[in-house]
C-alpha cells in the first residue's frame, strides 16, 4: 500500500493522520493552527512536514508539493446545527468546513475524507452545508459518499459516532465501499484499562475492571475558553459513575498500593483517555494535563482513520 500521498488539515493531535499512515498513506503536509498540537505531531513524527497555520490563511501556491495528492483529509472542528446558531464560534466551524472543501479546487486530490458530527450526514439542520459541499465537489468531478461510523465497531473502547464524507473522482467512485466493523464484540472500559489501572500496584484494579463492562461515553475535549479537563456533560458523567469513574476531573497518576479498598470513584489519567481514543501507548502528547486531554478528546480515533484509509486506498488502486 505504498506510494499514496495525503494532505491533512486541522490535523490536531494526529489521530486521523496516524490511522492513514497505518493504512499506507504518506503525509505531504499536516496543517494545524494550535502550537501544542503541532508540537505533538513533531514529537511523534519528526520527519512529517508540519505547518502551524490557520486553514483560512493557507495558500496552496506557497506549498506546491501539495498539488495532485491522492487524498485530502480533515478532522474538522464540530459544526453546530441551527439550534445553536448565534453561539460564539459557530461561523468559524462552518468557514473551516467550507475552506477544506474549497481547498480541493486548488490541490485536486483524487479523494477527500471529511470527518465531523453525525448530523452533518443526515440532519435537516445541515442541509445548506451539504448543498454547498455537493455543489462544489460535484462541479469538480467528485462523487460523494455520506455515512456514519461508530468508533466502537473498530475496536475503540468508546461509543463515538462520526459523520463521514468520502468523495472520490468519478473514475474511482464506483468501487468505493464504506468500512465495515472490524470487531464482533465491543471492548469495554475495564478491559481497555485493566493493565494501566494496575500499573502502580493498586490491588483493586481487577475488581474495578470487572465492573466497568461498558464502552466509554464519547470523550469531549471541551473548549479552549473553558475551565479544566473533564470527561463530558452531566449525562456523560452519570454514565462514567456507573463504571466507577469520576468524570469531573483527571488524575495525575493511577492509584498505587497505598490506596486500600475502593476509594469511591476513580479518576482517569490523560494517558488512559488516549487509550480509550484508540491511540497507541507510545504516542506522546505535548503540553500540560488539560492541553493534553483537549487534544485527545478532539482527536479522530486512529483505528477509524485506518479503516477509512484502507477503504479509500482500495478504491484508488482498483
Amino acid at each position: 500500500m505504498s506510494g499514496l500521498r495525503f494532505v491533512d488539515v486541522c490535523a490536531g493531535a494526529g489521530g486521523l493522520a496516524l490511522g492513514l499512515e497505518q493504512a499506507g498513506f504518506e503525509p505531504v503536509l499536516l496543517l494545524d493552527n494550535k502550537p501544542v498540537a503541532c508540537e505533538t505531531l513533531r514529537a511523534n513524527r519528526p520527519r512529517w512536514n508540519v505547518v502551524e497555520m490557520d486553514l483560512l490563511d493557507f495558500v496552496p501556491d506557497e506549498h506546491p508539493h501539495t498539488y495532485d495528492v491522492d487524498l485530502l483529509s480533515a478532522g474538522l472542528p464540530r459544526v453546530r446545527s441551527s439550534a445553536t446558531a448565534g453561539r460564539v464560534g459557530t461561523d468559524v466551524e462552518e468557514r473551516l468546513l467550507e475552506a477544506a472543501i474549497l481547498l480541493a479546487h486548488s490541490i485536486q486530490p483524487r479523494a477527500l475524507i471529511i470527518e465531523n458530527v453525525p448530523g452533518l450526514v443526515y440532519a435537516s439542520a445541515f442541509e445548506t452545508l451539504r448543498g454547498f459541499v455537493r455543489k462544489e465537489l460535484e462541479h469538480l468531478g467528485y462523487r460523494l459518499h455520506w455515512f456514519v461510523l461508530n468508533a466502537a465497531d473498530f475496536g475503540v473502547p468508546q461509543d463515538r459516532k462520526q459523520g463521514v464524507l468520502v468523495a472520490l473522482k468519478e473514475r474511482f467512485a464506483d468501487t468505493f465501499r464504506p468500512p465495515v466493523a472490524t470487531v464482533t464484540e465491543h471492548i469495554s472500559v475495564g478491559r481497555a484499562l485493566r493493565r494501566s489501572m494496575a500499573a502502580r500496584g493498586w490491588r483493586e484494579a481487577d475488581a474495578w475492571a470487572e465492573q466497568a463492562i461498558a464502552v466509554a461515553p464519547t470523550l469531549v475535549g471541551g473548549s479552549d475558553n473553558r475551565g479544566g479537563a473533564d470527561l463530558g456533560p452531566t449525562g456523560t458523567k452519570t454514565a462514567w459513575a456507573r463504571m466507577g469513574v469520576n468524570g469531573g476531573a483527571l488524575a495525575d497518576e493511577v492509584p498505587g498500593p497505598e490506596v486500600v479498598g475502593r476509594p469511591g470513584l476513580i479518576k482517569l489519567t490523560d494517558a488512559q483517555t488516549a487509550l480509550l481514543q484508540g491511540f497507541p501507548t507510545d504516542w506522546l502528547f505535548a503540553g500540560r494535563k488539560t492541553a493534553r486531554y483537549r487534544q485527545i478528546g478532539h482527536a479522530s480515533p486512529p483505528p477509524v482513520g485506518r479503516a477509512l484509509g484502507l477503504a479509500v486506498a482500495r478504491a484508488l488502486r482498483s
